[in-house]
């Protein structure tokens, strides 16, 4: 049997994004051409996340449609909050098949190149000044992303500290209140400052960051390694690699997106 493709939807996934799409009903006059198919095009999108293609370039004989109508597709069904409401359904049904852990979390940044551009676009010290911007990462204790963000590439680590821990939605999954705050926060030398260890203690966080000008071996590594294996797992989506898209809500789109295909396919293995 075939190994299905990366970018194929099964039925158990449809299920589950079908219901957040919203519905649009063809005039009874004047219908004009049909709508493509909103699986096929979903499939034309993973697509080009899994591949970095050019959407100009994707192919016609899968059947996904042209390229613009996939990232039409993309823009309208970001418009109406279709990605972040698939990424806090998923993280609720990790943490209630109890695969989800709030007693830490990690926090990273990576820099990425920035073809085009972007108001969300800056000169990178770490890129020799050329234009690039940067994905800001928040993972519970086993790796899964809670939260993701884009900034351009001159945008200090530890300005986006707290931002991120306000962007961690409230998940639900079992009895009583959503769960929206970690317990304790691990984080690298590039967020050392005390400004912003009191703010996250008046989330109720308690930040675990290493301190600049101490020697290495804080023993933060052994924890903290999940938030790189989350990157790493992002990295395997090429279209994320470099910044192609002007527009900051299609990246961005492109990277809750693959926030979510990552707890889906932690959730198949959970219950596999």
């Amino acid at each position: 049997m075939a190994r299905p493709k990366p970018w194929e939807v099964d039925d158990e996934l449809w299920a589950v994004i079908e219901p957040l799409l919203p519905k649009v009903e063809r005039r009874a006059r004047y219908p004009g051409r049909k709508r493509h198919p909103d699986r096929l095009v979903f499939q034309g999108i993973l697509f080009v996340l899994h591949t970095g293609i050019g959407w100009e370039h994707l192919p016609q004989e899968f059947g996904f449609g042209s390229g613009m109508t996939c990232w039409r597709r993309l823009a309208e069904w970001s418009e109406a909050g279709v990605w972040r409401r698939l990424h806090v359904m998923l993280l609720a049904k990790l943490r209630s098949a109890n695969a989800l852990d709030f007693s830490r979390a990690a926090s990273m940044a990576l820099s990425y190149p920035s073809v085009k551009g972007g108001s969300k676009a800056g000169r990178s010290p770490v890129d020799r000044g050329r234009t690039g911007s940067k994905h800001h990462l928040i993972t519970d204790a086993n790796g899964l992303p809670l939260a993701v963000s884009l900034t351009g590439g001159n945008r200090n680590d530890v300005t986006q500290l707290i931002p991120l821990l306000q962007a961690v939605p409230p998940v639900r999954g079992k009895r009583g209140r959503p769960r929206r705050r970690p317990d304790v926060l691990l984080a690298d030398r590039g967020y050392d400052h005390d400004k912003y260890r009191r703010l996250a203690c008046d989330l109720g966080v308690k930040p675990l960051i290493a301190r600049r000008g101490t020697e290495h071996g804080s023993g933060l590594g052994t924890q903290r390694w999940v938030v790189e294996r989350a990157f790493a797992h992002l990295h395997w989506f090429r279209r994320l690699r470099i910044r192609w898209e002007i527009r900051d809500d299609i990246h961005e789109a492109l990277l809750t997106l693959g926030c979510s295909i990552i707890c889906w396919r932690r959730l198949k293995k959970h219950h596999a």
